[in-house]
């Protein structure tokens, strides 16, 4: 059996963490910031980690 193909565009958006989640960045921060209040856009600079259960989806577009 061949190997798997990463997906490259699940591959430029997640990354795995040391204990094996899925890390993603944050929505709503691309534009139309004006409206945003500063608390708002200042909390969708960290990033955020994949819920469960999109994660096991994920995980198959990750194999390596």
């Amino acid at each position: 059996m061949p190997k798997m193909k990463t997906h490259r565009g699940a591959a430029k958006r997640l990354k795995k963490t040391g204990s094996g989640k899925l890390k993603r960045s944050k929505a709503y921060k691309r534009h139309i910031l004006t409206k945003k209040s500063a608390k708002t856009k200042m909390q969708l600079r960290k990033s955020g980690l994949v819920s469960e259960g999109d994660a096991k989806r994920i995980a198959q577009l990750l194999p390596y």
